[in-house]
């Protein structure tokens, strides 16, 4: 592999022109298919498979017309203190509210009078007004979203409290300046790191025009492909990290190799085949992680994945091809001001000797240059310091995480509702007016489905199940069964005392399932679930029941990837299992702060509550990519080293002088980036940007930077033990570039011959 993208680099750098253009025109068409992209409409979710799902499926089948992705929303009143809303001035004005809305907009399929439709609570003081709409959320016209939102401000005045709740205010998630933020503490990173304006804004540069592709791609499939806006949300996130972070590695080596004196085609041919090489194991290990999220069976989940893992791939491409196209065209700036100076008293540095043809080949150190590092760097002090106290790093770094992985026991799953959202907000305030006014769980209904198509007296089955099933404790209310044109199937709106997101509403609905499956053989009639609530607990169920099988799949391909990368069998293991480590930790912050609500003002986090369902698993893929990102930066280095006759202890010191600084840059960049996302108006979008940031620097600085050279140290030569009989049988992908170094001792012992290459490489770099 290493030589055939040493080839692909020298290529890339001749034809650099050529290179830049054809990303340049994939970036044009990617944004001119986005701009005449029709807008996508609300994103379907399905869990095939699920009660739930079977349930709203039969209700689709048998009650046609019925419009089952329309949105809704609630408009609620509440009478001023010592009056009651039923009063003939406040019935009014509602009853003047509900005229408004029907006449507001053509979308509106229905406005429901409360005090025709008994939507007034016990004690008077509170009513609400059911509103259906023909069309999605998303397909909502902005005129009707602000007729909407208008709706009772004559009410308001007239003393009445109105609020409004109910996904027809649902919006396109907001982000924020968080990004921006984010990218410019990147570039700040950067220009620290290389010491060059330059060589910062290639990474930076590259990965905006991969995420422009990725994200106008997505944008230009999203009404074709069913993508709601978080997935091009997450794939932006996910490609910005992945982007800087594969072409700092790129533009790091590529340094290193004019360090050492090579010219500039040759170095950038280098970069590519030995970083290069690293890029494509860990851009693969992302790719299986995201597109692995197919086993939950999903398809939302599933669709985001693969959509993100389209963003990634579309990173390492960039990283392969762009970057040395644009290493061409920097020249000499993209090394640091006082690398490019020529020394006094001999050959001029490796750096300035390898930027044109009319500087020569030089001999020099390359010292001052960040790809020649220091014998005593802090990347090497550090290393010496975790080989001299391994055990004690080990126990140190393992006892934190464990400390930190505690709040995971009490992880709650949940999906958001209104009742998750900032106390500021209208739809927050309606939810708790309902509450006060309705009960706890007038929030979260549940819709029993009875099925006697089967039966041979179905109305009687239905009714004698409908019973049954209403007798049960838990239940606060239960509308009569309403029957479909055929008779043989009635649905019946049930509303627990309990708040939707409690185990009592869990239990209740494992109660009417089992109610429902005792009565079958008796009645022919069966009963299902469903309904938002008994979905999120279906979802909840699924998850879990999918995570155990996830992981397998994952972490065993990954494995065996990483056994390819690494010639080894213990690496790859301490990589799964230090993986195992940070995932945990950082799920455990999350419930820390997003559950318990601990630092939960730092945050922006209004609201504490349930994790959300899809958190652990998008997080467990996404983390063991991105943890397996610096696995393979890192450890590719002492391998390197190791392979080329240093003992374990010196190989390991070797990695770190080389790695330490580029690896904590980019982890940094990679939290800068993620955190930018917390400002996000969309719980999971902030959610996952807290958890992936927290997770990068649990993984980064105390698993690799840590956990990694103390276990190494431990092991010593057993760490690279493979048997011989595996040894055989596993490819040789030659990712430390060991036919480069072949090849460069059989030109060695040609000088006429390096002498014509080397002239060819200098014709090559005049063009």
């Amino acid at each position: 592999m290493a030589t055939y993208l040493y080839k692909l680099g020298r290529l890339a750098f001749r034809r650099r022109g050529v290179i830049a253009l054809l990303w340049v025109a994939l970036l044009a068409i990617a944004g001119a298919g986005a701009a005449m992209a029709p807008a996508a409409a609300n994103t379907s979710f399905s869990i095939p498979g699920t009660e739930a799902q079977k349930a709203f499926d039969l209700l689709e089948e048998r009650f046609p017309g019925a419009k089952a992705d329309g949105a809704t929303a609630r408009v609620v009143f509440k009478a001023p203190e010592g009056e009651k809303i039923t009063e003939p001035e406040h019935k009014t004005e509602i009853q003047q509210v509900v005229a408004d809305l029907k006449s507001g907009s053509d979308q509106v399929a229905q406005a429901a009078d409360p005090f025709a439709a008994k939507a007034v609570s016990k004690d008077g003081t509170t009513a609400y007004v059911s509103v259906s709409y023909d069309v999605s959320s998303m397909e909502l016209t902005d005129a009707t979203r602000e007729a909407l939102e208008k709706t009772g401000e004559e009410a308001r005045d007239a003393g009445l409290t109105v609020e409004i709740g109910g996904d027809a205010l649902m919006t396109i998630p907001e982000t924020g300046m968080g990004e921006v933020i984010g990218v410019v503490i990147a570039a700040v990173v950067l220009v620290v790191t290389f010491g060059s304006l330059v060589a910062a804004g290639l990474p930076l540069l590259t990965a905006l025009i991969g995420v422009g592709i990725g994200v106008s791609t997505i944008t230009a499939l999203a009404s074709v492909m069913d993508l709601g806006s978080t997935t091009s949300i997450l794939a932006m996130m996910i490609g910005l990290a992945v982007g800087i972070d594969y072409a700092l590695f790129v533009v790091s080596r590529y340094r290193a190799e004019l360090a050492e004196g090579r010219e500039r085609e040759d170095a950038a041919g280098r970069a590519v085949g030995t970083a290069g090489s690293a890029v494509v194991f860990a851009g693969l290990t992302v790719v299986i992680a995201l597109v692995g999220l197919a086993v939950v069976n999903i398809p939302m989940l599933t669709k985001m994945g693969v959509a993100a893992a389209g963003t990634v791939a579309i990173a390492v491409l960039v990283a392969l091809t762009l970057i040395p196209a644009l290493l061409g065209f920097a020249g000499k700036r993209v090394v640091a001001r006082k690398a490019r100076k020529p020394r006094t008293g001999g050959a001029s540095s490796g750096a300035d000797a390898g930027t044109g043809a009319d500087t020569g080949t030089g001999t020099g150190t390359g010292a001052d240059t960040e790809g020649a590092a220091p014998k005593d760097s802090a990347g090497t002090r550090w290393a010496r310091l975790v080989q001299r106290r391994p055990v004690a790093v080990l126990l140190a770094g393992v006892v934190g995480l464990g400390i930190m992985a505690v709040p995971a026991a009490s992880l709650e799953l949940g999906l958001p509702d209104d009742g998750s959202q900032p106390t500021s907000t209208t739809q927050r305030k309606a939810y708790d007016l309902l509450s006060e006014g309705f009960g706890p769980g007038f929030n979260g209904p549940l819709m029993a489905t009875v099925d006697a198509a089967g039966a041979d007296d179905p109305k009687s089955a239905i009714e004698h199940t409908v019973r049954e099933i209403t007798a049960l404790d838990g239940i606060a209310t239960a509308t009569p069964p309403r029957f479909n044109k055929a008779g043989d199937t009635a649905m019946v709106s049930i509303v627990p005392d309990s708040k939707p997101s409690s185990l009592q509403t869990e239990d209740l609905v494992h109660s009417l399932r089992d109610t429902g499956a005792e009565l079958e053989p008796e009645t022919g009639a069966s009963v299902l679930v469903t309904g938002a609530t008994a979905m999120n607990i279906d979802v909840s169920e699924k998850l879990n029941d999918a995570l155990l099988p996830y992981l397998a799949l994952v972490v065993g391909l990954a494995f065996l990837l990483l056994m390819v990368v690494f010639r080894s069998v213990l690496v790859p293991l301490k990589a799964a299992l230090g993986f195992l480590l940070s995932v945990v930790a950082a799920l455990g912050a999350v419930v820390a702060v997003f559950q318990w609500g601990w630092l939960g003002g730092l945050f922006g986090v209004e609201q504490t509550g349930p994790v959300m369902s899809m958190m652990p698993i998008f997080m467990v893929g996404v983390v063991f990519g991105l943890a397996m990102d610096y696995e393979v930066f890192l450890v590719t280095r002492m391998r390197e080293a190791y392979v080329h006759g240093e003992s374990p202890g010196e190989a390991i010191t070797t990695g770190f002088r080389h790695g330490a600084r580029v690896v904590t840059a980019a982890a940094v960049i990679m939290m800068a980036v993620f955190a930018g996302f917390i400002g996000s108006s969309e719980a999971m979008v902030k959610m996952i940007g807290f958890g992936l940031a927290i997770a990068v620097f649990f993984d980064a600085f105390v698993v690799r930077m840590a956990l990694v050279p103390a276990v190494l140290a431990l092991l010593g030569k057993r760490a690279w033990w493979l048997p011989r009989w595996l040894d055989r049988a596993l490819p040789n992908v030659d990712i430390e570039g060991e036919k480069l170094h072949a090849a460069d001792a059989a030109l060695s012992a040609q000088p006429g011959e390096r002498a014509r290459d080397d002239e060819g490489e200098r014709v090559g770099s005049r063009s």
